[in-house]
């Protein structure tokens, strides 16, 4: 048989994996639906965050599982093409999530220009890749950058951040002990956090005018897959993001379950939802790769590469493939909006 001719079997197992954050991913887990698109063929679907003990979890950060869809931060997924995995990307939301610079209540910062000078968290973690250490980088820049100012006009402090369990904590209580200035925070988990620190928000990146000061981690988020599984089945890529545009158009009518889903992804309570995550959040969540977001994760290549987090350049065009979602879209059609 010629080799052109040649199909590769279909998988048993597709797996996804998602960040504890407002996603179709997540959606579409909590109704079923993704295990009921696939059950007919036989097809499992495999959350990673839920897989047993023996299923290498790095993989949310790698991508090195062929049969993986990710829906997460934009750092681990541009490190892991620039290591060389043969991912694409398939598609972006955009999601605002309350990011937000902490400071003590005491403290003479109301504003980015009060920033000048002071010292600043950068917390550092022994991990692959330290997307955290990069949001906290991001996130001043941004901040900074609306003011007409660069990181070269704060103090980075590192600080370690192993050793705790908890989101932030290692800078709240650097921030609390007078070692830092200023912190760096964003989600559901932190809007909780700041207030077991009795920190008070200093600056909302969310009201920046500019979304080029937004631009960080979640701000665009990409959906990637691996290369081996569009080339081999692409079929059940376009179906796999036509259910998450059903999740998402299920959700533009749902707040209230939405709150609930965000609740059990995120591990906040009402409060940490409601504080983080705007209103209109259940609206946002259908992905596109739209020239102006492709061009905001342009924005965040290039400053990560200039930050030393990625090994190699990426092409963000060039990595990105419409075809998927364009099919997809054939599938489940975006219904019209009055």
């Amino acid at each position: 048989m010629p080799a052109h001719t040649l199909t590769r079997a279909a998988p048993d197992t597709l797996w996804f994996t998602r960040c504890p954050v407002p996603t179709a991913t997540g959606i579409a887990a909590d109704r079923q639906w993704l295990a009921e698109e696939f059950a007919a063929d036989g097809i499992a679907v495999r959350s990673l965050q839920d897989a047993a003990p023996d299923v290498d979890r790095q993989t949310h950060y790698t991508h090195a599982l062929p049969g993986l869809f990710r829906e997460g931060g934009n750092v681990p997924a541009l490190w892991a093409r620039a290591r060389g995995e043969r991912t694409r990307l398939i598609g972006l939301t955009w999601i605002e999530e309350r990011q937000a610079i902490l400071v003590r209540p005491d403290s003479t910062v109301h504003g980015a220009e009060d920033l000048r000078g002071l010292r600043v968290a950068a917390p550092r973690h022994t991990i692959a890749i330290d997307f955290w250490r990069a949001m906290a980088l991001r996130g001043f820049e941004g901040v900074l950058a609306s003011a007409g100012l660069t990181l070269d006009d704060v103090r980075l402090v590192d600080i370690s951040g192993d050793g705790y369990h908890g989101q932030w904590g290692a800078e709240l209580d650097a921030l609390r002990h007078g070692d830092v200035d200023a912190v760096y925070v964003k989600g559901a988990l932190a809007v909780e956090a700041a207030r077991r620190a009795g920190a008070r928000v200093a600056v909302e990146l969310d009201e920046l005018p500019d979304r080029g000061h937004r631009v960080n981690n979640g701000t665009p988020r990409p959906i990637t897959v691996h290369q081996q599984l569009l080339d081999d089945h692409p079929d059940l890529v376009d179906r796999f993001l036509a259910v998450l545009l059903r999740a998402a158009d299920w959700a533009a009518g749902h707040p209230a379950d939405v709150a609930r889903i965000l609740g059990a992804e995120t591990g906040a309570g009402a409060e940490g939802v409601t504080g983080a995550y705007r209103h209109g959040t259940h609206r946002s969540l259908h992905p596109d790769l739209s020239a102006d977001r492709l061009g905001l994760l342009a924005v965040q290549e290039e400053r990560l590469r200039a930050h030393g987090f990625l090994p190699a350049a990426v092409d963000v065009r060039q990595w990105s493939d419409p075809e998927p979602l364009r099919r997809a879209r054939q599938l489940h059609p975006i219904p019209e909006r009055p």
